[in-house]
């Protein structure tokens, strides 16, 4: 560091302070670089930092729809569409899509849960018994159509638009291509890929026994061909806990197939809890005692939600203290950031036409050096949160962004001062960079609350 500091004496100065200590002290012209790289920036401070851009898919949610898209599938949902959010910010040609089974016995089970409410009847034990299943019922034809477009009209409501949609019955069909290219041997009557032989943790089953049927295994290879056939640089899956051993099946299936495994992308993500009065509320979509994200949007707000679904790491379990996310005060850390931008906007609206300048007074105050500071962390941390598909780094940073605006807005004036023109370059950086922040978690930035 102390090498680095002599090379830019023009930005900073260091000198060793001891055994493995390195004083380092950020001068003037440091902050008014500081402060106008991000002006002259703008919406775009931070990103672009793709090295080489790729062509990437991101598939979500991807719930059977056999029913409303509940809060559990809602965290799949926020953190795929928040990774794409920082993919396409950092420069790679991102697509959304959703994969879904419109065939089986779950499926089937579905239907027949519908159709016995069509006929004044009790669905099956191992049916559905949700009050959407009666709804469904007053409608004519195939249920399984209706409910996808409920679930795509609550995943644009959640700001998550998918590019396309791909149909398990569809890929199934192409089967028979595939097989040949696969390491398979029978058993049992059954048809298995020799998956352990290519990293997988074992054997899986393509055919079934009983009945010839594919398993949905089989369909994974399909679409996982139909994906990087299609061009696509990086296939990544954003699948649920349960499902850890899928990510040694798609390296294999990719082996066996002669695609390279890396571009094969598994993230998994930990459960959700949501909690009423301190009391944790049920989750189970045959009950109908399962809460639908719908509901969860109708409390909270779509960016309450989007906020707590991203705010701690993939690997953690979420509670949702929804008393607490449906609170419109500084104790809600969504609306205490959002809050620090609507000031900022009503800053900016009394100044009119007033000029921002990056160049600083003679005299830093120590909370305008503490937020140039904190601003110019964004870029290095988006960039590491999209390389490590970590999302919930944005929300943390963006709290500690607020804190510092708040501590320098307190103790200093922004208008009617000598520092008044920097000062307005600060506060317009800040804005930009709450806002990107927000955006990169699918929160709205207000300009008036």
């Amino acid at each position: 560091l102390a090498e680095q500091a002599t090379t830019l004496p023009q930005v900073a100065r260091a000198e060793i302070a001891g055994p493995g200590f390195v004083n380092l002290w950020l001068t003037r012209e440091w902050y008014a670089e500081a402060l106008g790289e991000l002006l002259a920036a703008g919406d775009g401070y931070g990103g672009g930092s793709a090295e080489a851009p790729e062509r990437v898919q991101v598939e979500m949610v991807s719930a059977n729809p056999t029913g409303p898209i509940t809060v559990a599938s809602a965290r799949n949902g926020a953190y795929g569409d928040s990774v794409a959010r920082l993919l396409a910010f950092a420069g790679h040609a991102v697509e959304r899509e959703y994969y879904y089974n419109d065939a089986g016995a779950q499926m089937e089970r579905f239907r027949a849960s519908v159709d016995a409410r069509r006929r004044g009847e009790e669905p099956p034990a191992d049916g559905y018994h949700g009050d959407y299943v009666a709804e469904l019922a007053q409608l004519p034809d195939d249920p399984v159509p209706l409910m996808l477009s409920r679930i795509e009209a609550t995943m644009e409501r959640f700001r998550i638009h998918f590019d396309s949609w791909a149909k398990q019955s569809e890929l199934e069909r192409r089967l028979p291509d595939f097989l040949p290219r696969l390491d398979t041997f029978e058993r049992d009557g059954a048809v298995w890929a020799r998956s352990s032989a290519y990293g997988d943790d074992e054997d899986r089953v393509l055919i079934r026994s009983e009945t010839g049927a594919p398993t949905y295994r089989a369909a994974d290879v399909v679409y996982l061909a139909d994906k990087l056939d299609r061009g696509l640089d990086r296939a990544i899956y954003v699948l649920g806990a349960d499902h850890h051993g899928t990510r040694n099946w798609y390296a294999a299936v990719a082996r066996m197939l002669g695609y390279d495994p890396a571009r094969v992308e598994v993230l998994l993500y930990q459960l959700v809890h949501l909690t009423r009065g301190g009391a944790a509320a049920k989750m189970s979509k045959r009950r109908g005692d399962v809460v639908f994200l719908d509901e969860l949007l109708d409390t909270v707000g779509v960016d309450a939600a989007r906020w707590y679904l991203v705010s701690r790491g993939p690997d953690q379990t979420i509670e949702i203290d929804t008393d607490l996310a449906a609170e419109r005060s500084q104790k809600n850390p969504v609306y205490y950031v959002q809050y620090a931008h609507a000031r900022i906007a009503g800053i900016l609206r009394n100044a009119g036409a007033a000029a921002a300048s990056a160049e600083p007074p003679p005299k830093l105050a120590a909370e305008e050096r503490d937020l140039v500071k904190r601003l110019a962390e964004f870029p290095a941390l988006v960039a590491e949160a999209t390389a490590r598909r970590g999302p919930h780094a944005i929300p943390y940073y963006a709290i500690r962004v607020a804190d510092d605006f708040h501590r320098f807005y307190t103790r200093h004036k922004v208008l009617g001062t000598e520092a008044e023109a920097f000062r307005l370059g600060l506060v317009t950086a800040t804005k930009a960079v709450i806002a990107r922040s927000l955006n990169l978690i699918g929160v709205e930035a207000p300009d008036r609350m």
